[in-house]
């Protein structure tokens, strides 16, 4: 595991979660239970705390960090996509950050949430909760319903399971 300590700090990881070997997590970072952190991702707590939720998967490429006496809360179930950049933001519980997704500075998203491909949620912008935000800036889409969400469920299990999937059946070659 890429897990690294920093002044002191080092950084919890919940029971079941799979942390790549590749990946870096650095300093004051709590991450939950059953989480996957894919390869290239880079969770660098070393300005401000950062907390990601039981469920979530932070896939290939991420970067999640905090400006200087910020903090960032990623909450459970959460997905977030391929080459997103989540930057000292609260985001509510089972969101999806498309791939390539941009989460500015103390930004706010709320649960059941989907920020598109790509999309560039703007510095303090709050996206309400069950809202689908796409472009560049973000702008609201369309909502949430009942069968968007189960549909989306469906997506985390399964992030849910790689953790365990990773950590018994992944071996080098």
């Amino acid at each position: 595991m890429g897990v690294y300590e920093l002044d002191g700090r080092v950084p919890l990881v919940g029971e079941g979660t799979y942390v790549s070997p590749a990946a870096h997590v650095i300093g004051d970072v709590r991450i939950g239970e059953g989480c996957w952190i894919g390869p290239g991702a880079v969770i660098r707590a070393d300005f401000g705390p950062i907390t990601i939720g039981s469920f979530t998967a932070v896939e290939e490429n991420c970067v999640v960090h905090c400006y200087p006496d910020s903090e960032c809360v990623v909450g459970e179930y959460v997905t977030i996509g391929h080459n997103a950049t989540v930057h000292a933001a609260r985001i509510g519980d089972y969101v999806t950050v498309g791939m390539g997704a941009v989460i500015g500075v103390d930004a706010k998203i709320g649960t059941w949430c989907i920020v598109g491909e790509g999309a560039v949620v703007r510095s303090r912008q709050e996206v309400p909760p069950d809202t689908v935000v796409a472009g560049v800036p973000a702008e609201k889409i369309g909502v949430m319903d009942d069968a968007k969400k189960k549909y989306r469920m469906e997506g985390k299990r399964l992030y849910a399971g790689l953790g365990r999937r990773y950590r018994e059946g992944l071996k080098p070659i």
